[in-house]
């Protein structure tokens, strides 16, 4: 089992001078301390427009400057939007592979499309034609990103000519890809699509049994071929998480967050809202009032309990559970705690059996993957001959006149 903490950025109104600073800072500090902790991964979310609910626009510097103040743990884009509307697939394959630079090889790529109309809308994308949209720019970034040049694309949704794409990432043949997957049916297309599957729904250790179960076979079927130039085998669930030695205390300290990412999650997919003036978080109180903190969320508790929830997880092939810290007004002090009992006292549980299991693991998927690679139709590589020359932008009879 490997670990990771999560970033959308939060942030809940009344809105003062210096709150982004504020929060910003402080999710960097969460992420040093982690690394120092032996955690193992660290995601931010790209979303746009999204008042309260995520201001974490620029993942990408975000995520280099985790990069810059931590030495082991793997900065990820948990997602980065692919679809051209947003970033165009070039300029995706130059922020991963500098990030992978940055990082001196710690880089994980995520992607995803989003769903939110506040999102779409302000971009110009159709709902009906996003998922489409991004396995194709996804597959194309994953070619840049491999070959040298990249010999140039005309599909359904974008156009781009033979170019060389830099920088070239670190991890051959391009870091890790992942899929955002948010149901039972996700998880089955990232599976086909041989990507690590992100899964940013809250399911008990039976149901995620379920989904990891869905997704190994079809890891181990003909229906898998890889997206990108390598598969990446791997399931991720987020969980919510609060620690404290006192039960109560850690859900009086995380449970109105976890709740609050729940409640704003649907409300930005199901509700008018109107750009700059979110009530996201009154809103969520108004609601939450007759609920009380008694509703039990797996995850929340002691770090024993944190453990044996872990533990379930780990027994039904779950590969990485990604804790869910920052939300709501969550205070940077209880996080920290949280995250400090679980290195001290979670952590070393996990710690020896992983390298056997995962070497394990990957002998026994190795002829499955050899045989989905086999599978992939390839770009074919440009001969030289072929590499078609730029035209100057100057003729040499008007650089004399």
């Amino acid at each position: 089992m490997r670990f990771g903490v999560f970033y959308e950025l939060q942030l809940p109104k009344p809105w003062h001078d210096g709150d982004e600073l504020k929060l910003v800072q402080e999710a960097i500090e969460q992420v040093v301390l982690a690394d120092k902790l032996g955690i193992h991964h660290a995601w931010a979310v790209e979303h746009h427009f999204l008042d309260e609910y995520s201001h974490c626009s620029a993942s990408e510097v975000f995520l280099s400057a985790l990069a810059a103040k931590t030495e082991r743990i793997r900065v990820g884009f948990g997602i980065r939007q692919v679809i051209p509307l947003y970033n165009h697939p070039a300029r995706t394959a130059e922020a991963v592979g500098m990030l992978d630079l940055v990082s001196s090889g710690r880089a994980e790529f995520g992607i995803g499309e989003s769903a939110t109309r506040m999102e779409l809308r302000g971009f110009n994308i159709t709902a009906r034609e996003k998922r489409d949209m991004a396995l194709e720019a996804a597959e194309q970034i994953a070619n840049m990103m491999a070959m040298d040049p990249y010999p140039g694309y005309k599909g359904k949704y974008f156009e781009m000519p033979c170019r060389n794409v830099l920088p070239k990432p670190v991890q051959k043949p391009h870091p890790p890809m992942w899929m955002a997957c948010t149901n039972r049916q996700t998880i089955e297309t990232a599976a086909r699509n041989g990507l690590g599957a992100l899964a940013f729904s809250f399911v008990d250790p039976d149901e995620a049994k379920h989904w990891a179960d869905a997704y190994y076979s079809i890891i181990r079927s003909e229906e898998c071929v890889p997206l990108g130039h390598m598969v990446n085998a791997n399931i991720a669930m987020v969980a919510p998480f609060s620690l404290h030695h006192d039960r109560q205390q850690a859900v009086e300290n995380g449970i109105h967050g976890f709740r609050f990412f729940n409640y704003a999650m649907r409300a930005l997919v199901e509700k008018d809202n109107v750009p700059g003036r979110t009530t996201l978080w009154a809103d969520y109180l108004a609601q939450a009032k007759d609920k009380g903190l008694s509703r039990p969320a797996p995850g929340i508790g002691t770090p024993q309990e944190f453990g044996e929830l872990v533990k379930a997880y780990e027994d039904v092939g779950v590969d990485q559970v990604i804790f869910l810290q920052q939300g709501g007004l969550n205070r940077h002090e209880d996080i920290c705690h949280s995250l400090q009992l679980f290195g001290d006292e979670v952590l070393p549980d996990f710690e020896p059996a992983r390298e056997a299991h995962e070497a394990r693991k990957a002998e026994q998927l190795a002829p499955f993957i050899e045989a989905a690679l086999a599978r992939k139709r390839w770009m074919r590589p440009l001969e030289d001959h072929e590499i078609p020359a730029v035209g100057a932008s100057v003729k040499k009879a008007e650089i004399y006149r």
